[in-house]
């Protein structure tokens, strides 16, 4: 549904929501170690995070990454957009410029209904709350 960029940051996110519970920063190497995923691309990403405010850091030793403000606040839906830009729950399933209800792409019908459902979701998730989901055994943060 959404790129390889965005799954990562929200993983990421995730992986720094627990390692804070735990009163730990983890660096960017610990972070893609956590998620399998590869460790420049991965400090783009936390870079990409903190530049936009979603996550804070600190430099040097005893540093790391951490939520300058409440995880519990921090919804799905600000990661998406901070990655896939802000029409992304309102755009067209083929890109096109105009489509809308009056101008349909084939696929306009049942693709309000899957972004409605997606955007519903996106808004009501937390990066919190689904660490605690992956907490209480739900998943795992690791590609299968």
């Amino acid at each position: 549904m959404w790129s390889k960029t965005t799954e990562y940051a929200i993983r990421a996110l995730i992986y720094i929501a627990l390692s804070n519970k735990e009163s730990r920063r983890p660096g960017f190497r610990e972070v893609a170690e956590g998620i399998d995923t590869p460790v420049q691309f991965t400090a783009k990403i936390l870079q990409t995070l903190v530049r936009s405010g979603l996550l804070s850091s600190i430099r040097g030793k005893g540093g790391g990454f951490f939520f300058g403000r409440n995880a519990e606040d921090l919804k799905l839906s600000d990661v998406i957009t901070a990655f896939e830009g802000k029409d992304y729950f309102i755009g067209c399933a083929l890109g096109l410029k105009e489509c809308d209800s009056n101008n349909p792409c084939p696929l306009h019908d049942e693709f309000v209904e899957i972004r409605t459902s997606l955007e519903v979701m996106a808004n009501r998730e937390t990066v919190q709350g689904l660490a605690l989901k992956i907490e209480g055994g739900s998943a795992m943060l690791k590609r299968g």
